[in-house]
């Protein structure tokens, strides 16, 4: 983190639970980046940090993972998902915000337009998993998030988290290993689970901000034609695809990544 992009880190109470986010830029109009599965908020601070020079960026730690309010009372589905994202921008009374989500992120944003698109102005849904009910299901699976969980929470170094991520850099590695413990267990298997009882399809005819559909070309997330199937059920979506990177697009391409948001909110 530098110092001329990460301002600070803070709690705020919202959709009735804590939720805890990191804040980097502060100028420009404002960016919620809603991360994936397994990945607090401090595992995007490289990200973050290339978003903040042109917006104003709010990374999430969604609830059962980082600093956020986490336990076996709360809900981890698409709706509660999507109601702290509405809580959040509520709260904090932001306006006009781009929501930037990755994998999970990226359906709890298609639910959150969905139920409440207010204050949104764009969306950018990178790699969402599109299975569900009768659908092909989410190539990850669920072992390597659990084993890897059990893990963190034993305690391990950069090297030992290679084994589950072999192609990251040491500080990415390191911030995995140090982090990862704080992904609830539970939140992660119903999660995995919801990947595919829950449907994504059903909203995408119903979302009025301007999107862009961003696809991993070696993630085997979204196929050919799972694409066609989205552009036919929202015409005006736009696409990008991220060459020489997998599911986790900006720890194999950044640039890449960067040039296709940058691309879209840029014509936007």
């Amino acid at each position: 983190m530098t110092e001329t992009s990460f301002l600070y880190g803070a709690h705020v109470h919202a959709n009735g639970i804590r939720q805890h986010y990191l804040r980097y830029g502060g100028q420009g109009a404002p960016l919620v980046l809603v991360p994936g599965i397994t990945s607090p908020a401090v595992t995007w601070g490289f990200v973050a940090e290339r978003l903040a020079a042109t917006h104003d960026v709010y990374v999430l730690d969604v609830r059962g993972r980082g600093l956020s309010e986490t336990g076996p009372d709360l809900d981890y589905d698409l709706d509660s998902y999507a109601d702290d994202v509405r809580g959040l921008i509520d709260a904090l009374g932001l306006e006009g915000c781009v929501v930037l989500g990755h994998s999970m992120g990226a359906r709890i944003a298609i639910r959150l337009a969905r139920r409440d698109a207010r204050g949104i102005a764009s969306l950018v849904l990178v790699d969402p998993p599109v299975s569900g009910p009768g659908r092909r299901a989410y190539p990850a699976k669920l072992d390597w998030y659990v084993d890897s969980i059990r893990a963190a929470r034993r305690g391990m170094d950069a090297e030992a988290m290679r084994r589950f991520c072999p192609t990251w850099t040491e500080e990415q590695l390191r911030l995995r290993a140090e982090w990862l413990h704080t992904c609830d267990e539970l939140a992660t298997r119903v999660t995995f689970e919801k990947f595919h009882t829950e449907d994504i399809h059903q909203d995408l005819p119903h979302l009025t901000p301007p999107a862009l559909l961003m696809v991993a070309t070696r993630g085997g997330v979204i196929l050919p034609e799972d694409e066609e199937e989205i552009r036919g059920l929202l015409p005006k979506i736009q696409l990008a695809r991220v060459p020489d990177a997998g599911h986790m697009i900006p720890w194999d391409n950044l640039d890449g990544f960067c040039a296709a948001v940058d691309g879209f909110l840029g014509a936007a």
